[in-house]
């Protein structure tokens, strides 16, 4: 049947595989997670933003995507969340802007919860790119050494690298001058080592996921056979 064929209704063929799941996951948890890190939390003297309940399952999510789908295909879904994060900031500002209904009272509290904040878009977007990209590149490089084993040094160190790179980056964006002198250093410090640390906590969950994802995609057991 052509396509030019209209007698019959036709669908395209949808692929045994993980990959749009674990996609649609990693862009979900992105922009669930720019929206919470709008809030500073305190936790007696520590302070992080609400995006650190969330966010750390992005870099693990994105590990998932590295470690079975390479860094080609990783990068494209760090440009689709790129994206959408982008495109989440401007249909949140343009809604924003536009006039309210009558009786509808709710202006000033939207503002201040999804509210276009041009340094916290800023910083969102320019911390999550370069951090992701770093995070999938550096995984990719050391399984091109540690080949299918050690895969707790290249969930680590690449989540090390990553983090590093986007916590420096939204914190400097987003809050330098906002939080200042040893409360901005706590602030970087601990938003780093809370990211990192439960990276090697939920170490056996992402084996775990990892290893389902890889016994389920034909092409990947084809290809370590």
């Amino acid at each position: 049947m052509t396509r030019s064929d209209n007698s019959q209704v036709s669908y395209a063929a949808l692929a045994n595989s993980y990959f749009p799941i674990v996609s649609a996951v990693f862009v979900g948890l992105l922009i669930i997670s720019n929206v919470g890190a709008t809030k500073l939390i305190s936790a007696g003297p520590l302070i992080v933003d609400g995006g650190a309940f969330l966010f750390p399952l992005v870099y693990i999510t994105g590990d998932v995507l590295t470690e079975v789908y390479g860094f080609k295909a990783a990068r494209r879904v760090i440009l689709v969340g790129f994206a959408m994060a982008v495109l989440s900031a401007l249909t949140f500002y343009l809604v924003q802007i536009s006039p309210a209904a009558p009786g509808w009272e709710n202006q000033s509290a939207f503002e201040a919860t999804l509210g276009f904040v041009p340094r916290i878009v800023l910083a969102s977007v320019c911390g999550f790119l370069l951090g992701q990209i770093l995070n999938s590149w550096v995984l990719a490089k050391i399984k091109q050494r540690t080949k299918e084993s050690s895969l707790w040094v290249r969930l680590i160190g690449s989540t090390a690298v990553g983090e590093l790179a986007d916590t420096l980056v939204f914190c400097t964006i987003a809050f330098y001058g906002v939080i200042t002198g040893a409360d901005f250093v706590n602030y970087v410090i601990v938003g780093y080592l809370y990211k990192t640390l439960l990276e090697v906590v939920l170490l056996p969950v992402t084996y775990r996921v990892i290893a389902k994802v890889k016994a389920n995609e034909p092409s990947y057991v084809a290809g370590a056979n």
